[in-house]
């Protein structure tokens, strides 16, 4: 692992520097199991030697296809990180714990890049475990090249009218059947990984249900926007699909028609470990760029880090990102021991700690002053990351379930769903 001016030095190639990291000597790891210690060493290995060099690049693209991170997700696959999901059984690792392992992932990947642990989040949760509950045939024509980063997965549940309500009035997006199969007419939007995807998982309705279909996205018929200028995580390429009468074989139907929904709020719920996994490593690399800038700017004749606000401020901040990283982490191995709708502690974790990366960068630009605004100092061309993450951190309190909806999750826990509704 990379201390100190090694690792400004070894990720200047990327324009960025990076702090030692506090974490090791904070964080006393007593929850992960072996197989989730390993993994998660690996990964960050991988981050720091892939991912840090190229951080800044990818943050600062504009987003169109062509700037879409393919050197970072073929190294992931070849380095074999969509496997670390899955059972042996599909091509994948087979690890005792995979969604705590999974989870230990994105942190590490975040730490660097919102937007490649979103891309990994995508293709490997939602896309990746929606197609794990399908059929021999799903499995070989989709996961097998997902899992080889062949392909690109893409999960579509959001219209442009409907976000969060998952409801099936609020559903536009149909499956008519036919010979053969499925005709399907709608309109997606929002869809990460689209622009250059392979392959959508698709939520629609399906007469008085709604059923998931997995549609290629070379099928006559389907069309994917422009992709969209968000205000942040721009590697992570998100666009709208249009479906006009394309035709979907019965093969790709995914589970059971008129059940499509469990299968996506299943998907969506492991997606929040990994949401709030992302909010977590977010607020660790903001701690550590945050450490490091007030334990060397000096103002008033004294480091910043000597006035006893920061002091406190930063204490709070470390016990935060401890209970984060634990609540993500005790979700994930509840699903691991077999609980497929780990609550309360998926809705907990993933406002929590979401919440938190998004207080946090606003007070990490406010440590930085000036610098902490600036996308580059036109005088050297420096660059803050924090700055990176006050603009990526916010959607994270918004997809996968607004923390709204995850604090009504956690509402219908306390009181029941008589009350809650």
């Amino acid at each position: 692992m990379m201390e100190g001016n090694a690792a400004r030095q070894d990720a200047r190639a990327g324009g960025q520097s990076w702090p030692a990291r506090k974490e090791p000597g904070l964080y006393n790891d007593w929850m992960s199991p072996a197989d989730v210690r390993e993994v998660r060493a690996e990964v960050r290995a991988f981050a720091e030697r892939v991912v840090a060099p190229r951080a800044r690049a990818i943050g600062d693209a504009e987003e169109c296809v062509d700037h879409f991170p393919h050197d970072v997700f073929q190294a992931m696959a070849t380095e074999g990180l969509f496997r670390i999901p899955f059972p042996a059984s599909v091509g994948g690792r087979g690890l005792e714990h995979p969604a705590a392992a999974t989870a230990a992932v994105i942190e590490e990947l975040s730490y660097y890049s919102a937007s490649v642990g979103a891309i990994y989040d995508v293709h490997c949760i939602l896309a990746g475990q929606a197609l794990a509950q399908g059929s021999d045939h799903l499995h070989r024509q989709y996961l097998t090249p997902l899992l080889e980063g062949r392909i690109v997965g893409s999960f579509a549940t959001t219209e442009p009218e409907a976000s969060t309500d998952l409801s099936l009035s609020s559903m536009v997006t149909e499956a008519v059947e036919v010979d053969g199969g499925f005709r399907v007419r709608g309109h997606k939007r929002f869809i990460t990984n689209s622009p250059v995807a392979g392959f959508v998982v698709l939520l629609c309705r399906d007469g008085q249900g709604m059923t998931e279909l997995v549609i290629d996205m070379s099928s006559a018929g389907v069309t994917v926007g422009r992709p969209d200028r968000k205000i942040g995580n721009n590697g992570q390429l998100t666009a709208d699909i249009h479906f006009d009468d394309v035709f979907v074989p019965a093969a790709n139907l995914l589970g059971e028609r008129g059940k499509g929904l469990r299968v996506a709020l299943q998907t969506l719920t492991y997606g929040r470990i990994g949401i709030a996994a992302a909010g977590t490593g977010l607020a660790q690399s903001l701690f550590d760029h945050c450490v490091d800038r007030l334990a060397t700017r000096r103002a008033f004749g004294k480091k910043l880090g000597q006035f006893q606000h920061w002091q406190f401020r930063m204490a709070e901040r470390a016990t935060a990102i401890e209970n984060a990283r634990n609540l993500y982490l005790k979700a994930a191995l509840r699903r691991d021991a077999g609980t497929v709708f780990p609550e309360p502690e998926a809705g907990m974790a993933k406002y929590y700690a979401t919440e938190l990366a998004g207080e946090f960068a606003r007070e990490a630009v406010q440590i930085f002053g000036g610098y902490g605004f600036l996308r580059e100092l036109g005088n050297d061309g420096s660059h803050a990351h924090v700055s990176e993450i006050y603009r990526d951190a916010k959607i994270a309190e918004i997809y996968e379930g607004t923390n709204e909806i995850q604090k009504w999750i956690i509402a219908r826990q306390i009181f029941g769903k008589e009350i809650t509704g």
